[in-house]
C-alpha cells in the first residue's frame, strides 16, 4: 500500500514536469520522453479493474446548483424583459467559428483564444466573445439592419479568478444595433439599457464610464506617440483600472518604447473626468482641438450627455479620458459600467467583515460596449461598412455578487416552481392523489407528489416546508365522500375545504401573485 502511495506521488510530480515543459513550449522529444516516464509510473500501479477518475471540473470552469442556477435564471430573466422591452430579437451562432474569422480582432487578447485541435479539415477556433461572429453573421447574410440580443457561452484562456467572477468558460449578455441611424441615439439607448439592467437587479451603487476611441486617438497624436504604437499604448492606457499611474507609465516607457514626455502629457489628460462640460473644455484645449479626430469624438460624447439627460440616466454617466477597452474593433464611444466600492459592499452583506467585503469589492467591470463601424465590412467580400453599436453585460460578475447576496439574505431560494403539493391523510389512496395531480398538470398548475404507495402526512408537510411549496392540497376518505379538498396554506397551516370543481381557480388565484 505504501509503494502505491510512493508511485502515485511520483505520478504527481512528473505529471508536474511535463505540464511545465509544455508551457515553456519545450522540444517535442524532451515532452515526449518526460511523457514515456509518466506513462511507464501509471502502469506501475496495475489495474484494479477500477478506472480511477479525477473528480474536478477543468481550471476555470465550474458546476451551478440548483440554487445557483435559480439565481442565474433570475438574472438571466431581468436581462432578456430589458432586452424585449427595447424591441430587441435573438439569434444564435456556432459555439466554434473558423480561426481566420478571430484571428487580429482582439489585440493583446489574441493569445486568450482557445484553438481546437486540427481534425484534419478546417482550422477553428472557440469563440471568444460574441461580437466577432455577430459581425460575421452580418456580412454573411447581407443584413444591412438589425436590433438583437444574444445570450451563450465564450471561451478565454486566461487566467482565472473564480472569487471575482472571472472564468476560462462564461456567459455573455449581448444587445447590438446594426444600421446606419443618426449620431449618438442608437449609442445613448445602450447606456439605458445598462443603467435599468443595473438599478432592476439592485446590486448597488455604479458608474458608467464613457469616452471615445478617436478622442483617445487623437489625445495620443497631439501627445506625440507614433501611429503605429496607438493600439499597444491604448492596450496599456486599458490597465488603469487594476495598476497605478506609475505601472502604467512605466509599462509604457520601459516595455512599449514611448519617450517619458508623452507618457507624462497622456498622464495629464486620463486623469481628467467629467460630463458635457469636460467635453466642452477640452474642445477649446489648445492641444486636443489640433485633432480633427478628437473634436470629433468630443462634439459626439457632448451630443451624447443631451440625450442621456433627457432618458434621466446622467446621474450615474461619468465622461473618463482614462477609459480604453483594449479592443481592436472600436471606432467611436466606448463605455463601461463599474460597481462602485460603497455600493458592492453593502449588495455583498454590510455585515460581512473587512477580508469579505474586499473580496466583494474586487469584482470591478460590470458591463462594456461601444461603437465598432469598421468590423462587418472586414468581413463583407465588398467591404460594404454596416454601423454597429452594442453593450455586453458581465453576467458572471453579476451572478458572483447576486450569489453573495442570496447566501447574506434570511430569504431561502426556491430551486422549483411547484405551487402545490397533492398529499393523503389515510393509507391506501395513491391512485386518487395520480388523479387529482393528472387534472392540476392539464390545468396547467405545477404539483408535485411523494413517490409512495402510503406517505406519512408529516413527512409530506415538511418536504412542502422544505421546499418552499406554499399549498397543500389533503385528500383523506371522508374529503372523496364529500367530494372537496382539504386546501392548507403551508406558512400559516390554515386549512379549508374547497369543492373539486372549484380547486384549479381556487389554486390558481392564491399563487397568482
Amino acid at each position: 500500500m505504501e509503494d502505491k502511495a510512493q508511485i502515485q506521488e511520483a505520478i504527481k510530480i512528473q505529471g508536474e514536469v511535463v505540464r511545465k515543459l509544455k508551457s515553456e513550449k519545450a522540444s517535442k522529444e524532451q515532452i515526449d520522453e518526460e511523457v514515456a516516464k509518466l506513462l511507464e509510473l501509471k502502469a506501475q500501479l496495475g489495474d484494479d479493474g477500477k478506472t480511477q477518475f479525477v473528480l474536478k471540473t477543468p481550471k476555470g470552469t465550474r458546476d451551478y446548483n440548483p440554487k445557483q442556477m435559480a439565481i442565474r435564471e433570475k438574472v438571466f430573466n431581468t436581462i432578456i424583459r430589458c432586452f424585449k422591452r427595447h424591441g430587441a430579437e435573438t439569434i444564435d451562432t456556432p459555439v466554434f467559428e473558423l480561426k481566420e474569422t478571430l484571428t487580429g480582432k482582439y489585440g493583446e487578447d489574441s493569445k486568450l483564444i482557445y484553438d481546437l485541435k486540427d481534425q484534419g479539415g478546417e482550422l477553428l477556433s472557440l469563440r471568444y466573445d460574441l461580437t466577432v461572429p455577430f459581425a460575421r453573421y452580418l456580412a454573411m447574410n447581407k443584413i444591412t439592419n438589425i436590433k438583437r440580443y444574444h445570450i451563450a457561452k465564450v471561451y478565454r484562456r486566461d487566467n482565472p479568478a473564480m472569487t471575482r467572477g472571472r472564468y476560462r468558460e462564461f456567459y455573455q449578455c449581448d444587445f447590438d444595433i446594426a444600421g446606419q441611424y443618426d449620431a449618438m441615439i442608437p449609442d445613448a439607448e445602450c447606456l439605458k439599457i445598462v443603467h435599468e439592467i443595473l438599478n432592476e437587479l439592485d446590486l448597488g451603487d455604479f458608474r458608467i464610464k464613457v469616452n471615445d476611441r478617436r478622442i483617445l486617438d487623437g489625445m495620443f497624436a497631439v501627445c506625440g506617440v507614433p501611429d503605429d504604437k496607438f493600439r499597444t499604448i491604448c492596450s496599456t492606457v486599458d490597465k488603469l483600472d487594476k495598476m497605478s499611474w506609475e505601472d502604467v507609465k512605466k509599462e509604457m516607457v520601459n516595455e512599449k518604447g514611448l519617450s517619458e514626455e508623452a507618457a507624462d502629457q497622456i498622464g495629464e489628460y486620463v486623469s481628467m473626468q467629467g460630463g458635457m462640460d469636460l467635453a466642452e473644455r477640452l474642445l477649446q484645449d489648445h492641444k486636443m482641438s489640433q485633432s480633427k479626430q478628437a473634436c470629433a469624438g468630443l462634439s459626439d460624447i457632448k451630443l451624447l450627455f443631451k440625450y442621456l439627460q433627457l432618458f434621466h440616466v446622467t446621474d450615474k454617466v461619468v465622461f473618463d479620458l482614462s477609459l480604453a477597452r483594449g479592443l481592436d474593433y472600436y471606432t467611436g464611444v466606448i463605455y463601461e459600467a463599474v460597481l462602485t466600492q460603497a455600493g458592492t459592499v453593502s449588495a455583498a452583506n454590510e455585515a460581512q467583515n473587512d477580508t469579505n467585503a474586499d473580496e466583494s469589492v474586487s469584482v470591478g467591470s460590470v458591463a462594456g460596449g461601444g461603437r465598432y463601424d469598421g468590423l462587418v465590412g472586414m468581413f463583407d467580400p465588398k467591404g460594404r461598412r454596416v454601423p454597429c453599436v452594442g453593450v455586453s453585460i458581465g453576467i458572471e460578475r453579476i451572478f458572483s455578487i447576486m450569489e453573495q447576496k442570496a447566501e447574506a439574505s434570511p430569504q431561502k431560494v426556491r430551486t422549483t416552481e411547484v405551487q402545490i403539493m397533492v398529499a393523503s391523510a389515510q393509507k391506501n389512496l395513491l391512485e386518487e392523489r395520480l388523479q387529482l395531480i393528472s387534472e392540476l398538470w392539464n390545468a396547467g398548475i405545477k404539483a408535485e407528489l411523494m413517490y409512495k404507495k402510503n406517505p406519512k402526512l408529516l413527512s409530506q408537510l415538511q418536504y412542502c416546508e422544505e421546499a418552499g411549496i406554499p399549498l397543500v392540497a389533503i385528500l383523506g376518505e371522508q374529503e372523496l365522500k364529500d367530494g372537496v379538498v382539504k386546501l392548507r396554506v403551508v406558512a400559516t397551516r390554515e386549512e379549508v375545504d374547497i369543492s373539486r370543481a372549484d380547486l384549479i381557480s381556487e389554486i390558481k388565484r392564491r399563487t397568482e401573485a
